[in-house]
């Protein structure tokens, strides 16, 4: 694939670091240091892009905080303004990314996403009666900076993107020289295309037709359990040996005990939550019903936490579940 340069003039167009300012605040405009961005935003964003036509830009300085949402993870949430530089980033060097993943990735893209990764485990799980569930230990955590580094070079030529891709990735490690954040949009693209040399190698080594990946949840089908042990094996090796990452114990099943996979537990033939999802829907249900009575939020806030939270069991067979919890609040 031909490298692509010329970008960073691209990516310090006023227009687009507007774009950028506008997706960074979405959502977000009360925060104090969102507003008192957008008080000086003409000056803020004509600094930036000094900052990026001549390929310094400021990284680091995180602010770090504990979720327990679906499990414990560390959150590093960078500056305001470093997300404005983050979205502006992207929005060039997006296509650059897409054009080296294949059609059954499904995160950080754009149509794609947790639902239609689901919607294509229900057909590959229907009409094959194997399957091979995989992912990696820590892997956010094991990703690393050399390889990734060594990644990019391969898409992008343009010195000034790469030193501050550069200065991005080295600006976190859980050890020396590995490690994204969790939280970060950049962090989102490196992570989804860390294992995208790994996709071509499942479907075109491994010649695995019916594969499944949403960021490093993945799931391959066959009708043969012996051949798929072998693609696990072989997978295992792969990513030890080039990605520097190690599987966790290989999940190999009989389609009809149902797949375990984005929160769901998919069959042949239904979809049903995981009762990691259903106590997860309880807890949140009443937090956001205590939220709105005492006056912590008002019904907009309300609406927008629990529209989504409904229309993830609604992807399941869970109407009665449903149903009798919320009538019991």
């Amino acid at each position: 694939m031909k490298r692509q340069g010329h970008l960073i003039e691209k990516i310090a167009d006023i227009e687009n670091l507007q774009l950028a300012y506008y997706k960074a605040q979405k959502g977000k405009s009360a925060k104090p240091a969102v507003y008192e961005y957008g008080k000086r935003l003409s000056e803020n964003l004509q600094q930036l892009q000094q900052q990026l036509l001549i390929g310094e830009v400021e990284v680091g300085n995180y602010h770090y905080f504990t979720i327990y949402d679906p499990k414990k993870r560390l959150i590093c949430a960078a500056p305001f303004p470093q997300r404005v530089l983050h979205h502006a980033l992207m929005n060039v060097c997006h296509p650059y990314f897409e054009r080296v993943q294949i059609f059954d990735s499904y995160a950080s893209r754009i149509g794609k996403g947790t639902y239609a990764a689901l919607e294509r485990a229900r057909y590959f799980n229907h009409n094959y009666r194997w399957f091979l569930k995989l992912d990696f230990r820590k892997y956010f955590n094991s990703i690393d900076h050399f390889i990734l580094k060594k990644q990019l070079c391969r898409i992008f030529k343009d010195s000034r993107l790469l030193n501050i891709l550069a200065g991005i990735i080295d600006s976190y490690a859980i050890n020396p020289g590995k490690g994204v954040p969790i939280g970060n949009l950049t962090s989102q693209y490196f992570a989804n295309h860390y294992l995208a040399c790994l996709d071509h190698y499942v479907k075109e080594i491994l010649k695995i037709q019916a594969y499944d990946r949403y960021m490093d949840d993945m799931v391959l089908w066959h009708p043969d359990k012996n051949y798929l042990v072998h693609a696990g094996k072989c997978l295992n090796q792969y990513a030890e040996q080039q990605l520097a990452l190690t599987l966790k114990p290989f999940c190999l099943n009989h389609h009809s005990r149902g797949l375990p996979f984005l929160g769901y537990l998919v069959y042949p033939d239904q979809v049903r939550l995981a009762h990691r999802s259903r106590i997860r829907f309880i807890r949140k249900l009443r937090l956001y019903e205590n939220n709105l009575l005492t006056g912590i939020w008002g019904q907009k806030e309300y609406q927008n936490h629990i529209i989504p939270l409904i229309a993830f069991t609604e992807k399941a067979n869970a109407r009665e579940f449903r149903k009798n919890i919320i009538t019991g609040l």
